[in-house]
């Protein structure tokens, strides 16, 4: 019985003890608690905070930024200090949705919206119609974009050709063509080319666009090409 009474009394002693620590630190300042939060699990709100709202500074061409519930894109930039005033930063973007081109000026460190948007790999595998069709070589799920959308950059566009989508709720909105792209020579002037355009020739490739390219490339040679700006770079 002695034992038992004894065993009783820890265990009382024990609960008040628990029950005395957790009082404790329910009346602990906030100050401390936070103290007791393990590093680098900071608060999710301050994660996306980081993440998403930038400063005006932050503007550079290719950066996606979210105006009006709309996704754009800079194409250019320009940050200026006047002797009298605030500095700002003067834009012209592109939105993504609607191809509208317009010049927005920004406040300097004032706070913008970044895009989210995600990428994904997929290989352009054929032309239906009007749409091209590009697959994800994994699960084999098609994705389509319509002629409209993917405009000139169809010149450079080769079926097996590794190219970026790009997402945005959803949806695809753009896609990046591979800065280098490699097509074959169909046509080109046996000839020396013009000497006075420095010995180049017009020649035509596999997809139709027409480059100039040096004097010593034939038909059946591979070529490589600067996507964004359709300047020949080397025979590959």
């Amino acid at each position: 019985m002695a034992a038992l009474r004894h065993l009783a009394g820890a265990t009382h002693n024990h609960r008040i003890a628990a029950s005395s620590s957790s009082l404790f630190d329910l009346q602990r300042p906030p100050s401390c608690l936070a103290a007791a939060r393990p590093l680098g699990l900071a608060p999710l709100r301050s994660r996306f905070t980081r993440l998403y709202a930038l400063s005006s500074n932050d503007i550079k061409v290719g950066f996606n930024l979210e105006v009006d519930g709309a996704p754009w894109k800079i194409l250019e930039f320009l940050h200026v200090k006047p002797g009298k005033g605030a500095a700002f930063v003067r834009t012209k973007m592109r939105n993504y949705i609607t191809g509208n081109t317009v010049e927005k000026t920004f406040r300097a460190r004032s706070t913008i919206q970044e895009a989210s948007i995600s990428k994904e790999t997929k290989q352009f595998t054929y032309k239906d119609g009007s749409q091209f069709v590009f697959m994800d070589l994994t699960s084999f799920e098609e994705s389509r974009l319509n002629e409209s959308d993917v405009g000139d950059r169809q010149k450079w566009l080769k079926e097996g050709m590794d190219c970026t989508l790009l997402y945005w709720n959803g949806r695809i909105i753009d896609f990046d063509l591979p800065i280098t792209v490699r097509l074959t020579v169909t046509e080109a002037d046996p000839g020396q080319g013009d000497s006075a355009q420095g010995g180049t020739k017009p020649a035509t490739l596999e997809t139709g666009a027409v480059v100039n390219v040096p004097s010593f490339v034939d038909v059946g040679d591979d070529v490589l090409i600067d996507s964004r700006t359709g300047q020949y770079m080397s025979r590959a």
